[in-house]
């Protein structure tokens, strides 16, 4: 097995444990890594996720030792886990929060992009080195671009050179850099904050978010409005308003509304 799954308080933290591999993403890593965060899309108990890894790396990317003399087929199967592994990161309706310590290069950045959050130590890196090695860097590119623009993701992707974390920050990769000390409680009180969110709302949104983000604004505002129609008509929207109004804490819903279907 090479992840480790632990529950507390509505947090899920999930570990690579490759650390002798840097958490290299070969194809049982994806498989399996997907197959727990699609477990852990199923539980409502689970109100925020930490992605986290042992060892000196996050994550140094795919294992290139599986990428050498393979079959076109292979190369699609590799690269077509992938895409599903980052894909469900953004559909499990739990935010994934990284937390990142080491290097995170190549599919190991594009891990990185494609979570909802990310906090970093101060030692972290992040590069897409592709280049260097003759492999363009073209699947981290779709999650890089979209969390730090074309301009500087052309930059770190022609250049393979790597960034450091505050850069990273700057540029949108990650949301914060704190002291290598600090990351665990950093990450693990950004994902209580969340957590303390009402679970069916916190989904709704994070669907929504990822399906408005890339359409043009029109459309956007028609997904937005039609989503806060139907978040509005929610127990816990209700409850929640009134108890601003009525000055006192909230008491969330257990059960998800209907509005907390998967958007289509």
């Amino acid at each position: 097995m090479a992840i480790e799954l632990e529950t507390s308080e509505a947090i899920a933290t999930v570990t690579l444990d490759r650390p002798q591999k840097r958490n290299a993403l070969s194809l049982a890593v994806m498989r399996e890594l997907r197959g727990v965060l699609e477990t852990i899309g199923t539980d409502r108990r689970i109100r925020a996720v930490i992605l986290r890894a042992h060892g000196p790396a996050f994550s140094a990317g795919h294992d290139l030792r599986e990428l050498l003399a393979r079959s076109a087929d292979e190369y699609a199967e590799i690269f077509t886990e992938c895409i599903a592994l980052m894909d469900t990161i953004q559909s499990i309706p739990q935010p994934v929060i990284a937390e990142v310590a080491g290097v995170a290069t190549a599919a190991g950045c594009q891990l990185v992009a494609g979570c909802d959050l990310a906090v970093a130590g101060e030692e972290a890196t992040f590069a897409t080195p592709g280049v260097k090695i003759g492999l363009f860097c073209t699947t981290p590119m779709v999650a890089l671009t979209r969390a730090i623009g074309r301009k500087r993701a052309l930059e770190m992707l022609l250049t393979g050179e790597p960034i450091d974390a505050r850069t990273a920050a700057d540029w949108g990769l990650i949301n914060r850099v704190v002291p290598a000390r600090d990351l665990a409680s950093a990450t693990r009180a950004l994902a209580a904050r969340i957590a303390a969110a009402a679970e069916p709302t916190v989904a709704l949104g994070k669907a929504a978010f990822y399906r408005q983000i890339d359409v043009d604004q029109a459309s956007a505002y028609a997904i937005s409005k039609d989503v806060m129609c139907l978040n509005a008509l929610s127990e816990d929207a209700q409850e929640g308003m009134s108890a601003f109004i009525e000055r006192r804490s909230p008491h969330w819903s257990s059960a998800r509304p209907e509005a907390h279907v998967k958007l289509t």
